[in-house]
């Protein structure tokens, strides 16, 4: 289930850095998307929830999820860009890990790995020096 933010995400434009010259300097094409997650009625309180523990160093003192743009010259496509990204980043937090199994070592694995460290051992014996007292 795809929960889609769109409707209730505020937009903000400025002029965008970098190289570009005269578009740059006089065009907006710069858009910050601004989603209130508490206010929010898409998504449950458990999600709302899940959503600050996950996502905090993304969030606003004022607990805005903020996101922006400016990869794409126009405008309109960087507000595309910032809608996908928001409605991806909400999606992906929301999907719960499987809780891992933990499983026991095989028998077979564990005398394996001891008569490899048999092997290792006599070959490390093998490399010393042979003494009259071992004769």
């Amino acid at each position: 289930m795809k929960i889609d933010i769109t409707n209730e995400i505020i937009f903000k434009t400025a002029r965008s850095g970098g190289k570009g010259g005269q578009n740059v300097n006089k065009v907006e094409t710069m858009v910050e998307g601004r989603w209130n997650i508490a206010e929010s009625h898409v998504v449950s309180d458990e999600q709302k929830r899940t959503l600050f523990e996950k996502l905090h160093n993304k969030i606003t003192l004022e607990g805005l999820l903020l996101l922006k743009s400016q990869a794409a010259r126009t405008q309109l496509a960087n507000k595309e860009l910032v809608i996908y990204k928001l409605n991806e980043l909400v999606n992906i937090t929301l999907i719960k890990k499987k809780i891992r199994i933990a499983t026991k070592t095989p028998k077979a694995v564990i005398e394996r790995r001891i008569v490899n460290k048999k092997r290792v051992s006599e070959h490390k014996q093998n490399r010393k020096k042979i003494s009259l007292k071992d004769i």
